[in-house]
């Protein structure tokens, strides 16, 4: 579903995104991680249309993202980093107007679509608030229900649990871990325990490298006895 072919992203003297090549097949969820800084929301961003790369290539559902950037849009949902939104608009309004947005004309669709994403992401106690009078948890839920509007092939999600209280981050994984039977999925995040709770992948870029991808149980296998964060961090600290 998703392959990504040498991606190299320059900004001034830093090079964020060095050479990183990886695929996501339908099935995967795909634990995204590395150290603040490291590229991997330039990354996805690349993989999702928002950022030209300098060289490399990417590709979603088979079609390449820089020679037809809006069919890739048709086939992602996607999150970026701090779920932005319209404030002034209410949930039911915003979810309604991205609805429009992706084609969905008819009133009676729009809807269902619209009533189907509030439903998954429990946004119905709040579908008429305003988003500005939103805790920051359900901010982020409200672009988790963007992302799933359209019920797209992919999901690229940055950080899709920040802010959420326990209960409500494992209410999204088990939505993730549903939905990912027929979807593919990759998950940026910083909570280790995440990945081991809901990943089959993981990828860890340091300096905008690539520096392991592998399964959540063979990563632990590299120092055994050791907790996942403490193999993380002399991973991407070692990394020269």
């Amino acid at each position: 579903m998703i392959e990504v072919n040498g991606l190299v992203k320059t900004y001034g003297t830093k090079r964020a995104v060095d050479g990183v090549s990886f695929s996501v097949k339908r099935g995967d969820i795909l634990g995204f991680l590395g150290p603040n800084g490291a590229g991997k929301s330039t990354t996805m961003k690349m993989i999702t249309g928002f950022v030209r790369p300098d060289s490399g290539t990417a590709t979603v559902g088979g079609v390449d993202v820089m020679k037809d950037p809006v069919a890739v849009k048709r086939k992602l949902g996607y999150l970026p980093e701090n779920a932005p939104a319209y404030p002034e608009m209410t949930v039911a309004e915003f979810l309604g107007f991205i609805a429009e947005v992706r084609g969905f004309r008819d009133r009676a669709t729009r809807k269902a679509h619209v009533d189907r994403a509030v439903a998954l992401t429990h946004l119905v106690s709040v579908r008429n608030q305003t988003i500005d009078t939103l805790s920051k948890g359900y901010k982020q839920r409200v672009g988790f229900a963007q992302a799933l509007l359209h019920d797209p092939p992919v999901l690229i999600l940055d950080e899709p649990t920040d802010g959420l209280d326990p209960n409500q981050k494992n209410e999204v994984r088990l939505l993730i871990k549903n939905m990912a039977v027929e979807k593919a999925v990759i998950l940026s995040t910083h909570i280790l325990e995440e990945v081991e709770a809901i990943c089959n992948r993981m990828i860890v870029i340091s300096r905008g490298r690539l520096v392991a991808d592998e399964s959540p149980a063979k990563f632990l296998g590299r120092q055994p006895g050791a907790r996942m964060d403490e193999i993380f961090r002399n991973l991407t600290s070692s990394d020269a």
